[in-house]
């Protein structure tokens, strides 16, 4: 009988942890529709300009022209999956939150250098690009348990 609250306990603890994760598919993300076509995000990212500022790891694109250089590099490893929330919001409002370099180099008068792209594309476009950049970053592979020798160490 002392075990009968151990079940919905753990499932509660699970839930959260679920509803609460990060990454592209998690519950506190909105999400865009499933059918973004990655080449058809690759081929907007040109026509639209982005490259023409930022490079996209692993990616032939034409070279950035904008001067001066926005250090910006999309793409790559991270340590965990990023929404579409998180790209859609960094394309339409890319002041809300700043990509960590250093604030000279990508603000002008305190607002992001990038212009807001709310105007500037239909929602295909964008999610296309979306699929197109989700495409590109890659989680990093990360040991969950420490060696067994750090856990005796401990004690």
């Amino acid at each position: 009988m002392a075990y009968r609250w151990r079940l919905p306990a753990i499932a509660m603890l699970l839930a959260a942890n679920v509803a609460c994760s990060s990454g592209r598919y998690s519950a506190s993300a909105f999400r865009l529709p499933p059918d973004g076509d990655a080449e058809r995000g690759k081929a907007d990212f040109v026509a639209l300009g982005c490259h023409s500022c930022h490079e996209v790891s692993g990616m032939d694109l034409p070279r950035p022209t904008v001067q001066p250089p926005v250090p910006v590099v999309l793409g790559g490893v991270v340590d965990a999956k990023l929404s579409d929330a998180y790209l859609v919001t960094s394309i339409i409002y890319p002041s809300y939150q700043l990509a960590p370099y250093p604030k000279d180099q990508i603000t002008s008068h305190g607002q992001s250098r990038m212009p807001a792209y709310t105007d500037r594309m239909t929602l295909r476009q964008l999610t296309d690009i979306v699929a197109f950049l989700q495409s590109r970053y890659f989680v990093a592979r990360r040991d969950i348990a420490p060696p067994l020798t750090m856990v005796f160490r401990a004690y």
